[in-house]
């Protein structure tokens, strides 16, 4: 009798422990490029479409790639670097110089998922670097209309959703036999699931990878001693520092550093 009250004791603690998803979703997202929200330097100077110097041969899409960190009640996400690329054309009139500048700043989403909230950390760099960050509620958009459709993506079963989001329909795929509620897209989450792949006409958003995996709960939960501003706030200061930053790359004399 005590052997059995403490397999039941075990197998308790068990799915306790493992009642939430401890892993890493890989994303990849693909967006359309619309040219006149581009900003583009030439020589120095900001160029735009229909300028004779404004590149004629861009890509029609921009794919970039985003890690999803799993551990307890928390998510985090994890960028691949958006940096300020600057073009010059070369005394000895060879090809234009295209230059990676970096960004004047770390950012990253640290998602509450029991909360249902996002916490965004923007770190400034320099010799006196602090760190800032803000919360905002998830607030999915209401009127999914759910399709018998289902297929697998990367190896689980997803339901498929239509809702409608920027003003044209969404497909929004989603598993439940991952044991948590997430979605690359804040406003596309589900009231219950995983979303590995959502389609737009104009963007896209599918996981290429899940791994379940240990995690480390500290490399995802939020860090402490940021200060706190609003949603508003770091969204004008991290516009001014890009500002400011690509002001300051552009000057003569900096040899395209």
């Amino acid at each position: 009798m005590k052997i059995k009250i403490l397999l039941a004791a075990m197998w308790l603690a068990a799915g306790q422990a493992y009642a939430q998803f401890s892993g890493q979703i890989n994303y990849e997202i693909v967006r359309k490029i619309d040219p006149s929200q581009l900003r583009m330097v030439f020589n120095g100077e900001p160029v735009k479409p229909g300028d004779p110097n404004f590149p004629t041969d861009l890509p029609d899409s921009r794919t970039v790639g985003q890690k999803t960190l799993f551990s307890g009640n928390f998510a985090r996400e994890i960028m691949d670097d958006q940096n300020t690329i600057v073009t010059r054309v070369l005394p000895d009139g060879g090809p234009p110089k295209t230059t990676n500048l970096g960004r004047p700043f770390d950012e990253y989403k640290c998602v509450d998922l029991a909360e249902r909230k996002v916490i965004t950390f923007l770190t400034m760099k320099g010799p006196e670097a602090k760190t800032y960050k803000s919360e905002s509620q998830i607030e999915a958009v209401s009127g999914w209309q759910m399709s018998d459709q289902t297929k697998k993506i990367a190896g689980y079963q997803c339901k498929k959703a239509i809702v409608k989001f920027k003003d044209e329909p969404y497909a929004v795929w989603f598993t439940e036999d991952l044991p948590a509620t997430y979605s690359p897209v804040q406003e596309l989450t589900p009231e219950k699931g995983v979303v590995l792949l959502i389609e737009g006409t104009r963007e896209q958003f599918r996981a290429t990878k899940v791994q379940p995996r240990l995690v480390n709960p500290t490399d995802v939960e939020p860090q402490p001693g940021a200060q706190q501003i609003s949603k508003e706030e770091l969204t004008e200061m991290r516009e001014k520092a890009l500002a400011d930053f690509r002001q300051q790359k552009m000057m003569p004399g900096d040899g395209g550093r």
